[in-house]
Order: C-alpha cells, then sequence, then structure tokens
C-alpha cells in the first residue's frame, strides 16, 4: 500500500468546488499522504451564485475545524432556518420547507399520523407550522443556536447559512494553504493523457509549465475540462422533467429586517430566489428560454426587488442532469463540472460536500480498483436523482393554469419514484426515506403538503392515542414552540451580538 499510494493530487479549478476540495483533503490527509496542488485561473469567471445551503454544512466546516462565529463574519453571512414558497401551488399559497421536524413522534408513531388524525379536516401548511420551532421562529425573523434546555425544543435546533461564496473559497483558501496545500496560478491549456490507459498523466498551462499528478480533481465547472472535454464521460439530461435552464442573477441593497430562511417566489415562467446577507441581499430568477425571453425574465426580477441593485443583471446558462460518470479512470469531478441541479432547494455546495465525502471514503491509490469507481459513480447517481425527483415535486405539484411553462409542469411525466411518493402520500399521509436519500420524511411533507396534496386519511396506528388524548398533546407541543419562539432573539440581534461582519459595504 505504501509504495502504491497517491503521491499528488491536482485540483483543476478553484471557487467553492475546489477550495472545499482542497481545505477538505488537507485536513483529512493531513499533507502526509500526498500533496496537493490546485490550479486556477484569475481570468476565468466563476458563477458564485450558490449562497443558501442546508444543516450539513455545519458538519463539513466542523471537519475543517472552523470557528462558526469567525466563518460568518468572514463571510457576511447569516442563518437558515428553512425555505419559503410562494405562488408554488397556486397564486398567493405561501409555506415553509422548515429544518428539523414537526412537533415529535409519540408512542413510536411518526408525529405526522397524529397532525393528520387531529386536523384531518382542515389540516393546511400554516396549521403545520405551528409545530415547527424553525417555521415559527423564521416568521418572527428570530435565530438562536440550539442550547442545552432539556426536553426544550430550543436543545434541538437545526439550521444553516447564507454566505457569500466568493468570500467562503477565499476563506477556504486560507485554511488549504496553512495545510499546505500549493496554489498555482495559470490556465490550463492542455491535458495530457497516457497513452496506454488514457489516465490523465498532466495538464500544461498557457506558460509552458507541466503539472503532473496521479489524481485529478476536475472542478472547472460546467465546460468540465477533464471529465468532459478530456475523458468523454457524457451528460445524463433531465430537461424533459426540469425544463429551466437559464438564470439572470443580481444583487441588490440589504433589506431592513434580516429574515432567517431563503425565499422562492415562483413567476409565470419559472421562480425567483432572495438570499439576505449582512452586507446586501442575493437574487436570481431561474427560468425556462422555450417560455420567456432573457429580457422578460430580467425585467420581472428587476422589478421585483427588495432594494436597490447594485451591480448589472447577468445570464447564466445551464443544462440540468450529471456526468455519466462522475469518477473516470484517475479523474473525479466535484461541483458544476460534475452536475447542476437547480438551487430551489439550495443543494448546490451539499452536492459537492457529498462528492468530497465520498472520494475520502474511497480514497483510491494508484491502482484505480474498478469497482471502487464503479461504486461512487452508483452512490453519486442515486443522490443526484433522488434530489432531482425532489425538485421534480415543486413543479409537478402545482394547480396554477396561469401560463403555459406551469400548464406544462403539471401535466409532464414525472419518474416512476416519485409518482410512488405521492400515491403514498396521498393514502395516508405517509412518506418513507429510501436507503440514503438526502431528505426526509419533513422535507417531503412539507413540500407535499405545502403545494395541495392532501391524503384522504391518516396512519391507523394514530389511533393508539384517543381524539382527546391527541388533542391534549398537540396543543401542548404548538404552545411550548410559540414559548420557545418568542424567548429566542431576532437573527439581527444574535448577529450584532456574535458574528457581525466589519466591512457592510454592499458591494460583490
Amino acid at each position: 500500500m505504501e509504495q502504491s499510494r497517491i503521491r499528488k493530487t491536482v485540483i483543476v479549478g478553484g471557487g467553492t468546488a475546489g477550495w472545499m476540495t482542497a481545505a477538505a483533503l488537507a485536513k483529512i490527509l493531513q499533507g502526509k499522504c500526498c500533496e496537493i496542488e490546485l490550479v486556477e485561473s484569475d481570468e476565468i469567471g466563476i458563477i458564485g451564485v450558490g449562497e443558501a445551503t442546508i444543516p450539513q454544512i455545519a458538519t463539513f466546516n466542523r471537519t475543517l475545524g472552523l470557528d462558526e462565529n469567525e466563518f460568518v463574519r468572514r463571510t457576511k453571512g447569516t442563518f437558515k432556518l428553512g425555505i419559503e414558497f410562494v405562488n408554488w401551488g397556486q397564486v398567493g399559497d405561501r409555506y415553509i420547507h422548515p429544518f428539523g421536524p414537526y412537533g415529535l413522534d409519540m408512542e413510536g408513531v411518526s408525529f405526522h399520523a397524529f397532525m393528520l388524525k387531529h386536523h384531518a379536516r382542515d389540516l393546511t401548511c400554516q396549521t403545520a407550522e405551528q409545530y415547527s420551532l424553525q417555521a415559527v421562529a423564521a416568521r418572527q425573523a428570530k435565530f438562536m443556536r440550539p442550547v442545552n434546555a432539556g426536553n426544550s425544543p430550543l436543545s434541538k435546533i437545526a439550521y444553516a447559512f447564507h454566505f457569500d461564496a466568493g468570500l467562503y473559497a477565499k476563506f477556504l483558501r486560507e485554511q488549504a494553504e496553512m495545510r499546505g496545500v500549493k496554489r498555482t496560478e495559470g490556465k490550463v491549456v492542455a491535458v495530457n493523457q497516457k497513452a496506454e490507459s488514457g489516465f490523465i498523466r498532466s495538464v500544461t498551462l498557457e506558460s509552458g509549465t507541466e503539472i503532473e499528478g496521479d489524481l485529478f480533481i476536475d472542478c472547472t465547472g460546467f465546460r468540465g475540462l477533464l471529465i468532459e472535454q478530456t475523458l468523454n464521460a457524457g451528460y445524463n439530461r433531465w430537461k424533459s422533467w426540469l425544463p429551466c435552464d437559464r438564470a439572470a442573477a443580481v444583487p441588490c441593497e440589504k433589506a431592513d429586517t434580516l429574515l432567517p430562511y431563503t425565499r422562492s417566489t415562483a413567476h409565470k415562467f419559472g421562480w425567483q430566489w432572495r438570499i439576505p446577507l449582512q452586507h446586501r441581499t442575493g437574487n436570481g430568477m431561474v427560468y425556462a428560454s422555450d417560455f420567456v425571453s432573457d429580457d422578460e425574465a430580467v425585467s420581472t426580477l428587476m422589478a421585483n426587488l427588495d432594494g436597490k441593485p447594485i451591480a448589472e443583471p447577468r445570464i447564466i446558462r445551464f443544462e440540468t442532469g450529471h456526468r455519466k460518470k462522475f469518477w473516470d479512470k484517475n479523474c473525479v469531478a466535484i461541483g458544476l463540472s460534475a452536475g447542476f441541479i437547480e438551487p430551489l432547494e439550495s443543494t448546490a455546495i451539499h452536492l459537492i460536500q457529498s462528492g468530497i465525502s465520498k472520494l475520502l471514503q474511497m480514497f483510491p491509490d494508484r491502482n484505480f480498483r474498478q469497482a471502487d469507481i464503479e461504486r461512487y459513480n452508483r452512490v453519486t447517481t442515486f443522490e443526484y436523482e433522488r434530489v432531482r425527483d425532489f425538485i421534480i415535486l415543486h413543479y409537478h405539484a402545482t394547480q396554477r393554469t396561469d401560463s403555459d411553462f406551469w400548464n406544462h409542469c403539471r401535466t409532464m411525466p414525472i419518474t416512476d419514484y416519485l409518482q410512488d411518493k405521492i400515491d403514498l402520500f396521498r393514502g395516508y399521509g405517509r412518506v418513507f426515506r429510501e436507503n440514503e436519500e438526502l431528505f426526509n420524511d419533513t422535507s417531503w411533507f412539507s413540500v407535499m403538503l405545502g403545494q395541495n396534496i392532501r391524503p384522504e386519511g391518516y396512519d391507523a396506528v394514530a389511533d393508539v392515542l384517543d381524539a382527546q388524548e391527541t388533542a391534549r398533546r398537540l396543543d401542548d407541543i404548538r404552545n411550548v414552540i410559540a414559548t420557545a419562539a418568542d424567548y429566542m432573539p431576532t437573527q439581527a440581534d444574535f448577529i450584532a451580538q456574535n458574528c457581525a461582519a466589519e466591512d457592510l459595504s454592499p458591494a460583490m
């Protein structure tokens, strides 16, 4: 093993994906197992709109040993308790997909079953939100980290972050370089392969410098310089299910109230994101070019900003899907080079994190065993496809008839996996988490209920409690959550006391 270990890993491309990968490999491998070199060019632009995350990012940051307050300060970040969806079921509807569960399971039975039983005739997403501390606190612009408070919901507050992705990459670069990662500035003009195996031997820079390595990690974004342009890994396209193929992004001045959630507002041809940071608000419009022009999409975005724009909007073209091979030969694709799923549920940075984690679990030696590569591709494909199905749900589960776009989404064929999820929920509100899929039962429940899919009944096991006892317990839970939310400070106050950024100029 010592003789065949990876001696040098070359990461091609920087940005969030490149520096997350570099920082994690440097931390876990401790610079002892192999040399790590990252090649990037300041001439090549970075997409940099992935500023919202899900709670798993906290695990990644802890693994790197990052101080959370410093991380929030350095990235001008804010906290996130969930995502608000506006106009997705019908125009005027709004619901929060919260982090953390509704209520708590009782008698070994899912809380969802008791909630469906008690509110059988009038269960709405607004009713369900009363049983979620994250949803209640989000509506009140409250936030705090969990504290040691016994059985109180304040002991288990799940949260994520909004942050400036460019500042996060810069922060991680410092961490990586402190642990020995070498950064080389330069534009790759050639990728050189071994004649006998097709494995990547080296990359050549515009300066003529040649950088050799054993393992290459492609973080070059949509173009996939190594994985696609060199190794021809192929691409699975999902436009038949996810018709949006463009985004317009623009920052604006920060809002007066610092809301602890991402907002997604559906329009006639796509949807608009709103991500509040300490120094500005990130905004964007994701849309389908088959149904609207760039000019109309940008015009709608600019007309729906909370504040004055501080830059010109830019158009990003994308193709939703993933590489047929995430790992091919001695090259692994991480980030946009691996695939793209629109940021409706803030999964982009998580998929970077997950790709890194899987690579570390199966870190190769120079034998690059095919069985290991195939397993990596298999489990990564499963994760992408399950996230895809959850995103499709948002589009398909709509009652909107006000545009060709929504008529298409409402009536389009969907995957068998998603259809099975919907059918099970329509019966008795049952949701099952399959294998290691990312989104749990709370996530599926909140979106299906929020977009007006109503179960015909409730799980019969909820009858272990009679109606009176069920009502009493649900009242108690609702009151405890309301009291806990009252106790919490506003997010603005929490940040001011713990992790306020020093520079709050609204510049990009």
